[in-house]
């Protein structure tokens, strides 16, 4: 018995230490950005807003494809075996391989430059933005995998580091330029010449997991197995996190883009959850998977993670409208009501790879394409209805939507097949979080006080809800400090 609590206690340690740590340094690399925004606006209109946004939507959607899926594959095939050959075989046939895509890639990009910048700008007057694109992609999609030994190898400082200098070189780089009138390249270029700083250094400290003589054709072929079916997965999540750039784009226009963008950022504080997740979760979820308790485990971080994940949205519906009032010009200020739908969305995507992180463990991967396209079918049919009406907000509701519908499908499937438990407590708090959101919205959305009150409530009934809980962190922080 005692075997198992101090197992327990030690996978709670590895999971808070390594989001702690790599989720700390994924949250100073985004947090820059989010400290940034309200000066950028200051600088710069809402139409390069959403030309800068727009271009990273096309980066994104490259990356994706020449990555294809090989990153979690890497990541899944590393911790087969303790034998540093094969893991170093696993990095260098990962790496050459996406070299080799990437290339691909950027060199499609460059001959359709025209097509993409209608796409992307509905204009060709930005097409050598492309250009720009076409070689952030390639640094990009080439970047993830090179970094990776870092995590892999728990090399916390390193991470810690490069992750703070990253945002703040791009920002040195992009001030300056903004500030000479460069206004459509200053963003891209900018970061353009971060990554590839970034890249070289980590190419320099991880140079020894990659060698051309030990890529492996035979190791190729099982990592295509895992990651081609995970492609769609990724094209899926462009199309939930991307694909409302480019339909308010070409619906409206690169100023509505540009609010919804602004908008977003408020919203996308919540990409420091899930940073701070993501950055240990993956290490987490695969060096634990064949734990005898792994599905009791698994189950509640999924519910403690919802509770948070509830918890943090409720605080920014309340403060949203003010906050936008308070640091942004006037005319971004109605980017406030999308805040509060793009900070859950992405908290809901983190809570569905928690739980669909079950289908990896048992190495089915189709379920999750399946899943998520049929979110993200909801999520572009949503958007190519409710744009035309109540413009920005139509979009962000279509994305909420999209990973809402994944989320309880997803749950209820796996709960089925006994890969996740799911409480009465779990079932209580989703109702409260969808009446908590309702009322937002058609009550109090403009009024502070009330939405304190409501707020205040909320939290009071979460807090006896999970008593047990806190009662024994509260304990073992004190442990720890003495």
């Amino acid at each position: 018995m005692s075997e198992n609590k101090n197992s327990g206690k030690g996978k709670l340690k590895l999971f808070t230490e390594n989001m702690l740590v790599y989720g700390f340094g994924g949250v100073i690399s985004r947090l820059v950005p989010f400290i940034m925004v309200p000066i950028l606006a200051k600088l710069m209109s809402k139409k390069y807003f959403g030309l800068a946004d727009n271009a990273n939507v096309v980066i994104s959607f490259g990356s994706a494809i020449a990555i294809m899926g090989m990153y979690d594959a890497m990541y899944r095939y590393f911790f087969e075996k303790e034998d540093d050959k094969y893991k170093k075989t696993v990095c260098s046939t990962t790496v050459y391989f996406t070299l080799g895509m990437s290339l691909l890639v950027s060199t499609v990009m460059v001959l359709f430059h025209n097509l993409l910048s209608m796409v992307a700008f509905k204009t060709t007057e930005y097409s050598y933005v492309i250009y720009i694109s076409a070689v952030a992609t390639l640094v990009s999609a080439t970047n993830g995998i090179i970094s990776a030994p870092t995590r892999m190898q728990n090399k916390r400082k390193v991470f810690l580091v490069t992750n703070t200098i990253s945002p703040i070189l791009s920002y040195s780089i992009s001030i300056p330029l903004i500030l000479k009138g460069y206004y459509v390249v200053a963003l891209p270029i900018a970061a353009l010449i971060s990554g590839i700083t970034m890249e070289i250094a980590f190419l320099i400290m991880n140079r020894k997991w990659f060698d051309i003589r030990l890529f492996d054709p035979k190791l190729l072929k099982k990592l295509l197995v895992m990651a081609v079916p995970l492609l769609p997965n990724v094209l899926i999540y462009w199309v939930f996190n991307s694909s409302d750039r480019l339909m308010i784009t070409n619906i409206i226009d690169l100023d509505a883009n540009g609010l919804y963008s602004v908008g977003a950022k408020l919203g996308h504080a919540s990409q420091l959850i899930y940073t701070a997740f993501a950055g240990g979760w993956q290490f987490f979820a695969f060096s634990t998977m064949k734990e005898k308790d792994q599905v009791k485990s698994n189950s509640n971080i999924f519910d403690y993670l919802s509770a948070i994940t509830f918890a943090a949205t409720a605080f920014i519906c309340v403060i949203s409208k003010v906050f936008f009032q308070s640091i942004f010009p006037e005319e971004f200020w109605d980017g406030y009501i999308v805040a509060p739908y793009l900070f859950l969305a992405p908290l809901l995507q983190m809570l569905f790879q928690v739980s669909g992180n079950q289908f990896l463990v048992v190495k089915k991967t189709w379920p999750l394409s399946v899943l998520l396209l049929g979110g993200a079918a909801l999520n572009v049919l949503c958007n190519y209805e409710l744009i035309p009406i109540i413009g920005i907000e139509g979009a962000a509701i279509g994305t909420l939507l999209g990973y809402l519908s994944t989320l309880l499908i997803t749950v209820a499937v796996l709960a089925r097949m006994k890969l996740l438990v799911i409480n009465k407590r779990i079932v209580f708090i989703y109702i409260m979080m969808t009446v908590f959101f309702l009322a937002w919205r058609f009550v109090f959305k403009a009024n502070l006080i009330t939405g304190i009150v409501a707020f205040a409530a909320f939290c009071a009934i979460l807090l006896m809800l999970y008593h047990k809980e806190l009662k024994n962190l509260i304990g073992m922080i004190r442990r720890k400090s003495k």
